[in-house]
């Protein structure tokens, strides 16, 4: 598959993580010769990375104004 494809439908699958990071990915994966699995995950932990304070930010003020004063 070509590269624009790749990126194409990480995009489509909003994967903004291992888009952005899939070129710096790809390289060191091939020039250390990383097996398919480890670049993959490398990806993976790209994404996550790229997710988990917009999730952490979502949790803590799903729980904003929830305290014994907004319930008077």
């Amino acid at each position: 598959m070509e590269r624009t494809q790749i990126l194409d439908l990480m995009g489509t699958l909003k994967l903004c993580g291992m888009r952005s990071a899939h070129d710096e990915v790809m390289a060191a994966g091939i020039k250390r010769q990383h097996e398919p699995p480890r670049i993959v995950g490398d990806l993976l932990q790209s994404e996550i990375a790229e997710i988990e304070p917009a999730c952490r930010h979502r949790f803590k003020t799903a729980g904003e104004g929830r305290g014994p004063s907004a319930t008077r």
